[in-house]
């Protein structure tokens, strides 16, 4: 099967942005859907340490070490663009006006019930962040991960198992192997990779999936 690298991933997230949305790029995987952002649509990213009007990454020598996203990661503003304080940004999460965030997970259930801050290992260090405000306040929530751990298990599950980040609040996942819509009906594969079945993608799931029409 040809398994979607973080690149593609990242590409086929911004594919699903429209034109005019609010958009926040959760720390990690979801910043690199930044670099593939259509350049004909006009599209607003938000940081929460208080950016809106975020541009692709910098070239390589050409960073600016005072603007940085909320992984500290260096960034470039578009014409336009502003920074502000970081409370500022929460009310913008908290007061429902970002359309779509894209988060990293460690779960998701096939109802949209969202683990991503702690694994709930001893030994593991919480990161919650602004997740919480984020998979609540956003008008939707995107999650973009690859769907098995190193050790092969499935990170789209009936039921999470790790401590919920927010409950029912994932509406679309996107995986190197597949694209799901989860909600009140359950988990729905969207978008098989080349080479991938459906009876295969059941296997590597343990999940009684259907590919929608």
């Amino acid at each position: 099967m040809n398994r979607l690298n973080r690149d593609q991933m990242a590409q086929r997230v911004a594919r699903d942005i429209p034109e005019g949305a609010y958009v926040n790029l959760g720390i990690g995987l979801p910043t690199k859907v930044a670099n593939y952002l259509p350049q004909e649509r006009e599209i607003f990213l938000q940081s929460e340490n208080g950016l809106l009007g975020m541009g692709p990454a910098p070239a390589a020598g050409e960073e600016d070490w005072e603007l940085i996203n909320a992984g500290k990661q260096a960034v470039t503003l578009l014409t336009g663009g502003a920074f502000f304080h970081h409370a500022d940004s929460f009310a913008m999460m908290r007061g429902g006006h970002i359309d779509i965030c894209v988060l990293g997970a460690f779960q998701v259930s096939v109802n949209g019930d969202l683990a991503n801050w702690h694994t709930g290992e001893p030994d593991a260090i919480p990161a919650v962040g602004g997740a919480m405000d984020l998979a609540i306040g956003a008008k939707q929530t995107f999650v973009m991960m690859e769907l098995l751990t190193k050790q092969g298990e499935p990170k789209l599950v009936e039921r999470c198992t790790y401590p919920l980040t927010g409950l029912a609040c994932v509406s679309r996942v996107y995986t190197d192997l597949a694209v799901f819509d989860v909600g009140p009906q359950g988990a729905r594969a969207t978008e098989l990779v080349d080479g991938l079945t459906l009876e295969e993608l059941r296997r590597l799931t343990g999940l009684s999936l259907d590919l929608a029409a």
